[in-house]
């Protein structure tokens, strides 16, 4: 039982069944050649150094300076395909350790010659494809390393060079030369595959973060393209409301022209005339919420959009529906509403009727006012308006916030002020100040 939950952790700690595989980045290859061809050089730089200070004067078997070179070289240059073929290169290196050992061991442990083969032991646990493929090529490495270093010892490697007629320490001179070459091979294998493996995790993690933030991205559009689907219907709805407000006015206008004509012309061509505005509204209004369904404005198929002076227009239609609205207007520079940039007056007009249509759909108010500023302020010249109800939310009737989303963003967009909320009193408010620029009474 103990044996199975220690293989259950060493095979979870490995990521055995994990199937995702590293995958080297574009332009790998050019950038591992220039990596392979730095660290030739270093390592045969290194190892010229030691035999110009008279190192391999001590190894009993001579090697000639071209085969120590050359046995860098062969060992160095193989890195350059070390993603590409990770458990291939990590065979190879560790093949050319045992060759190296065997007819020239100075040279394979000089530390240039270390450097090479832990890179490559290294690189075949952090880009083996496969988790099971690396651990099952590495662990078989680890073994006949160990399994050579076993070998030597029972030949008297572990005596070679040794005064053993002397104690120096707590232990004997074989026993501490013995050890010592195990730990250091234990630190040196273990460094390597353990090494390589967490660089391996900490790619996984990398990649998983990316997926993450790939379909967080991907949630992101579709919820925004679900906001502006919702707030497209909520426009197709207004379009009905508009469409029917103007034709059961034209209707009524018709029917009491009809009635009229005969007896009192100018007062039939007056209604014929109120049928005609409303019908001319009514186009510029399909067209504008039109327009904003198909998410383009195609040139001269619009009416000149709403602005600050169309306000009590508004409120008349508002009105006839049944809301009481009373209409204030202070212009304390002087320029009328009509000299407000068309902007600015644009997104004021969208908030009353925001504010007013909210009134009528989520609120019991029997009455409401519209107040519009146009001032001078700490920040500069405003024009604000304000609209206040004294009602009560209506149950059943929440709304998808999308209306008072799109009011504050154009207040964002000209850098304006807005505060919408439920009044302590009773009620709700929504205020906008926007500033304006260049408006001279």
């Amino acid at each position: 039982m103990i044996a199975n939950d220690w293989r259950a952790r060493l095979r979870q700690f490995f990521a055995i069944d994990d199937a995702w595989q590293r995958v080297p980045a574009r332009g790998y290859l050019s950038r591992d050649a220039v990596l392979a061809v730095v660290i030739w050089v270093v390592c045969a730089l290194g190892l010229e150094l030691v035999r110009s200070v008279g190192g391999f004067d001590h190894d009993t078997v001579h090697v000639p300076w071209w085969q120590a070179q050359l046995a860098v070289a062969t060992a160095a240059l193989p890195l350059v395909v070390r993603r590409r073929y990770p458990l291939s290169i990590a065979v190879y290196l560790s093949a050319h350790m045992f060759a190296t050992g065997v007819l020239a061991p100075f040279v394979m442990i000089q530390f240039p010659m270390q450097v090479l083969y832990f890179f490559g032991l290294f690189g075949g646990m952090a880009w083996g494809r496969t988790r099971s493929a690396a651990v099952t090529t590495l662990g078989f490495i680890v073994v006949f390393m160990f399994g050579w270093l076993t070998f030597q010892f029972a030949l008297g490697a572990g005596a070679e060079g040794l005064d053993t007629s002397k104690r120096y320490g707590l232990l004997p001179p074989i026993l501490s030369n013995v050890t010592y070459s195990i730990l250091i091979n234990i630190f040196y294998f273990g460094a390597a595959v353990l090494g390589g493996h967490l660089t391996w995790r900490n790619a996984r993690q990398r990649a998983e973060l990316a997926t993450q933030a790939q379909a967080l991205a991907a949630q992101s559009e579709q919820l925004r393209e679900h906001a502006v689907t919702a707030e497209r219907l909520r426009i197709a709805r207004e379009l009905h409301d508009v469409v029917a407000h103007h034709v059961a006015v034209m209707g009524i206008q018709a029917g009491a022209a009809r009635k009229v004509l005969s007896r009192d012309p100018s007062a039939a061509a007056a209604a014929l005339q109120q049928v005609e505005q409303s019908s001319r509204d009514a186009v510029g209004e399909m067209r504008s919420l039109l327009g904003t369904l198909r998410g383009r404005a195609e040139p001269g198929s619009r009416g000149p959009e709403p602005g600050l002076g169309d306000l009590p227009a508004l409120l008349d239609e508002v009105r006839a529906v049944g809301l009481t609205v009373t209409y204030a207007a202070h212009d304390d520079l002087g320029v009328g509403a009509d000299q407000v940039p068309a902007a600015v007056g644009l997104s004021l007009y969208r908030t009353v009727q925001e504010a007013l249509a909210n009134v009528r759909r989520h609120s019991t108010a029997g009455a409401a006012s519209v107040a519009l500023r146009i001032a001078h302020g700490a920040k500069g010249d405003y024009a604000e308006v304000e609209v206040l109800d004294d009602g009560r939310p209506r149950p059943g009737t929440g709304g998808s916030g999308l209306g008072l989303l799109g009011m504050r963003e154009r207040v964002t967009l000209h850098g304006g002020e807005v505060e919408a909320g439920p009044r302590a009193v009773g009620g709700y408010r929504v205020r906008v100040r926007l500033p304006i620029k260049g408006v001279h009474g």
